[in-house]
């Protein structure tokens, strides 16, 4: 068996796991030089938090065990089709490799999908189902945050 399919079987098997401990089907291994480096599961549901997507899960941990934000040459295998949010987060991380076993079309038919939230967003801003806008609060008489950050960063 390849290892592309055998990292894709672990992402199964997590998820499968996943299921029958009440979480939802998602299962992610993140692998850098062959080696597994993080894993993980889709945790929304034991821990009611809406970020704990299997493949933040596992970038989470990969990151904590480096000890940097830096997964550059990481490869993630997913049990489904990654969400806009954890795909934003591992370009942002620097992975550029992602397999995913089931689409979203196999999930519509079990509520399993994010086409509809890739649709919303495709769209401009202004006709997204959210309201986003700009307001640009600066504190009078407080640091600027972002000259702040420069100062920290020159030197």
């Amino acid at each position: 068996m390849p290892d592309g399919d055998l990292f894709m079987t672990q992402a199964i098997a997590l998820a499968r796991d996943n299921v029958r401990k009440g979480g939802r089907p998602f299962g992610a291994v993140l692998v850098i030089d062959g080696e597994v480096v993080a894993i993980g599961v889709n945790g929304v549901m034991s821990t009611n938090d809406p970020t704990a997507h299997a493949e933040l899960v596992a970038v989470r941990g990969a990151a904590m065990k480096r000890g940097s934000p830096d997964l550059k040459g990481a490869s993630v295998y997913a049990s489904g089709h990654p969400c806009p949010m954890c795909l934003a987060a591992m370009r942002l991380a620097g992975i550029t490799d992602i397999s995913y076993a089931y689409s979203n079309e196999d999930g519509v038919p079990y509520g399993l999908t994010s086409a509809p939230l890739y649709a919303d967003l495709r769209k401009p801003f202004a006709e997204q189902q959210m309201t986003f806008a700009y307001n640009p609060v600066r504190p009078e008489g407080e640091e600027d945050i972002y000259e702040l950050w420069g100062k920290t960063q020159k030197g």
